[in-house]
This record gives structure tokens, C-alpha cells and sequence, in this order.
């Protein structure tokens, strides 16, 4: 392939003694800085009276620190012309602000100070509360949100892995100052801290700003969360809707398994694209539903791989039954043409990632949080070149010996049951 467009700029990375990672990407034709603060926690490291707890943080911190209101926070980064966000997921948060490489300062002093001096004013946090509320009633209001919550909590039941990012409304109204920075002492840890930047950036700069902000957190000991065991099983949420918004799960490959990517690579042939398979049979030939969708997602110890879709009542039967059968068919005759296909969008998907500083910025704090260095685009690259069909075709029967999850909601008459659906697989 052209190498030309996978070129590695240089990163420098520094250690803080805390146990705090720095590291920066200097992209000489950028103008803007993108500077973030990944933590190696979300919502798996939560204990049960926690639940939630990672998100409502993440919100907490715009709400006000020990020198900065909260409307003090948004204009120190829109009056230099930045913008400033955080995310949370199952197995991270990330803060992170964009500003012009001049006023890089200005977003370091504004991240260390939300993360490192919030004040959670009992007001601001009784309002993030209502607001968070509002979040999780929203979710139980949209059957396609939900019913992948649904599907988390069957696979994984009664572990931190499967519960909802947002908690619940009785855990989220539990959360209090002391709950918060009980948790934040534990899990912000600088040993599982990356601080990466990207764009108008220079080293020396971001690893002194770095210093001043983050360097007197103290050193904890790290804490592994539980292992995730998958379970599977069913959950069937009757509602009176216009369609059957459905999930069928299989127990997947975490994305330190040697599998990872020939796992990948089926779910995409499979339905991954408009010329996917599913796509084709489902939408296309049979018009059983607007969309369609397989997916992997691994986690750092386990993974999950499934099928989505969204269907009319009197169609759900014919969409299980298709979509099974695709299933089957797949692990028997894929083809060279599908796999030089798949392998470049996902080649694509992956340099498209590395085009802007945000995305370079998570790649370089996501790899280190996981693996502890910087894996080279063309590593990846020639591991997804290598794959052969006789692989993916395996990875494909690997997937699909595993024991069914199955969520769905709305009109379910047709829906067959799980252990129909392991049958069907065997087939």
C-alpha cells in the first residue's frame, strides 16, 4: 500500500514520578492544539453503591472548582476561541479541551483545575443530578437506546461491565461529596493517567505545564477491576410500539486476543457496510428493516459480538430467520473478494481516524492506557493484510459456538427464544 499516508510523525512521551504519562505529537501544518486527559476508569470500575458514578463526575467537573465558577470555566476557554469536552465509557474517561497552539497554557490550567480542585457545590450537584435524570429518561424513552442496554446487562448480569453508564435513579440520587471524592481518590490515579496533545504542540511546554498542574497528585496503588464473564441469556421488554427494535449477541474477543482482527474483519463482511451481507439480504432483497447492523466490540478482557436491527412486528420471525441464516453461510463461503473489500474500509476507517489532532490525540492515550507504547499504523495494517479467508471463516464459527444473547422490545410475538437461536447457530 501506499505508506505514504500512514507515515508516523514523532511522539515524545515523559513520565512524570507520580506515574502520570506525557506525550505529544507535533503536526507542523496545524494551527490548533488538542490536549486531553484520558483515565484508564469507567463505569466497569464502579462498585454497586457507585453505579454511575464515573458520568455524574465527568459532568461535575465544569461545574466549578475551587478558583473558577462554572461560567468562569466556559469563557477562560471560549474567550481564547477553544472548546472543551469529556466522555465516559465502559473502561475510560477523557477530558479534553482545543484551543490555538498559543494558548495551550490556558487549556492545561483550565484541565488541571477541573480535575484536581472541583469544589461539587451541593447546589450544582443536586442540579447535574435533575440533569442526568432528565439523560436516563430520555434512554428509557428510546426503544433503540435501551434495548442495547438491555443487551449489556443479559450478557453480563450482575457484573460492573453490563450495568448502564448512566446508574439508575436511586443510585444517582444516593451520590453525594463524599461518595464523589472517595472514588476519585481511588480510581484518578496518576499511575493510569495519560496526558497526550496534538497539533501546534511542543513537548518541553506541555510536560512543564503538565508538571505545574498534575505532578503533587500523589502516587495510589493501581486496582484492577473485575474480569468480565459473559453469561448470556434473554430479555424481552413488551411495549406497544410500531416496530421490534431487536439484538442478538455472541460472547466476543477482547482487543488483546490474538483473534481480534480476523473477528473484526467477519463482523464486517458480515454487516459492516451497504455491501455487506446482512445489508444486502435484509434491507436490500427482503426490505425487512431500514438498517442493519454486526458489530465487535472488545474490551480489555473479553468482547462482544452481535446483530441489530429494527423491524416491524409481523416481520420479526423472517428477520431472525435471515439473519441466522446469514450467520451460518457467512463462516462457509466468504470470499477474496468480500476480504479485499472489508480490509480496506478498515484500513480506511483507520487512517481516517489519524487525519485530525482529536484523533490522534485518543490514539496515543488509548494505546498507552492498553498496551504501554504506541502501535505504528503500519503494524496494524499489515496484520490486517495477513488474514486469510480460511481465518476469518474460522473466527466466524469461533463467534458463533458461543452461547446467544437476545434483547428485544416492542411487538415480540414472533421473536423466537434463545435457545432456539443456539440451535438455528448449529445448524
Amino acid at each position: 500500500m501506499n505508506h505514504h499516508f500512514v507515515r508516523e510523525k514523532k511522539i515524545d512521551i515523559t513520565r512524570l514520578d507520580n506515574g502520570l504519562v506525557v506525550a505529544t505529537e507535533q503536526i507542523p501544518e496545524v494551527a490548533t492544539a488538542t490536549l486531553g486527559v484520558w483515565i484508564g476508569t469507567g463505569s466497569r470500575h464502579e462498585m454497586p453503591h457507585e453505579h454511575g458514578l464515573s458520568h455524574l463526575i465527568e459532568h461535575m467537573a465544569f461545574k466549578g472548582t475551587e478558583r473558577r465558577s462554572a461560567r468562569q470555566i466556559a469563557e477562560d476557554i471560549e474567550n481564547v476561541g477553544g472548546d472543551i469536552n469529556a466522555a465516559t465509557s465502559v473502561e475510560y474517561t477523557s477530558y479534553t479541551a482545543r484551543v490555538l497552539g498559543e494558548n495551550v497554557d490556558v487549556a492545561m490550567d483550565v484541565l488541571g483545575d477541573i480535575l484536581t480542585a472541583s469544589a461539587f457545590d451541593p447546589g450544582e450537584l443536586a442540579r447535574e443530578k435533575g440533569v442526568i435524570l432528565q439523560e436516563y429518561a430520555a434512554v428509557e424513552d428510546t426503544p433503540d437506546d435501551l434495548v442495547y442496554d438491555a443487551f449489556m446487562e443479559t450478557a453480563f448480569p450482575g457484573q460492573p461491565i453490563g450495568r448502564p453508564i448512566l446508574g439508575t435513579p436511586e443510585t444517582i440520587d444516593a451520590f453525594d461529596e463524599a461518595v464523589i471524592r472517595t472514588f476519585l481518590k481511588r480510581e484518578y490515579a496518576p499511575g493510569k493517567m495519560v496526558l497526550a496533545a496534538a497539533g501546534d504542540v511542543d513537548h518541553g511546554q506541555i510536560a512543564a505545564l503538565a508538571q505545574r498542574s498534575f505532578g503533587t497528585m500523589p502516587a495510589v496503588p493501581l486496582r484492577e477491576p473485575d474480569s468480565g464473564v459473559y453469561r448470556g441469556g434473554e430479555r424481552r421488554i413488551q411495549r406497544k410500539l410500531e416496530q421490534a427494535n431487536i439484538v442478538l449477541g455472541l460472547p466476543g474477543l477482547s482487543f488483546k486476543d490474538p483473534g481480534y482482527y480476523a473477528a473484526h474483519l467477519f463482523a464486517h463482511i458480515l454487516g459492516g457496510g451497504l455491501t455487506s451481507r446482512l445489508w444486502h439480504e435484509v434491507r436490500e432483497t427482503r426490505g425487512l428493516a431500514y438498517s442493519i447492523e454486526a458489530f465487535h466490540w472488545p474490551f480489555s478482557d473479553c468482547g462482544l459480538f452481535g446483530v441489530g436491527a429494527g423491524t416491524a412486528g409481523k416481520d420479526v420471525t423472517e428477520l431472525m430467520d435471515v439473519t441466522l441464516a446469514c450467520m451460518r453461510q457467512a463462516t462457509q463461503d466468504i470470499g477474496e473478494t468480500e476480504m479485499t473489500r472489508a480490509k480496506a474500509q478498515m484500513k480506511v476507517a483507520l487512517l481516517t481516524a489519524l487525519e485530525t489532532p482529536g484523533g490522534r490525540l485518543e490514539r496515543i492515550a488509548r494505546q498507552l492506557l492498553s498496551w504501554g507504547r504506541i502501535i505504528p499504523s503500519d503494524e496494524i495494517v499489515n496484520k490486517v493484510d495477513a488474514l486469510t479467508v480460511d481465518q476469518v471463516r474460522a473466527a466466524g464459527r469461533h463467534l458463533l459456538q458461543g452461547a446467544p444473547t437476545l434483547s428485544a422490545i416492542g411487538p415480540l410475538k414472533g421473536l423466537p427464544k434463545v435457545g432456539d437461536v443456539a440451535q438455528a447457530l448449529q445448524r
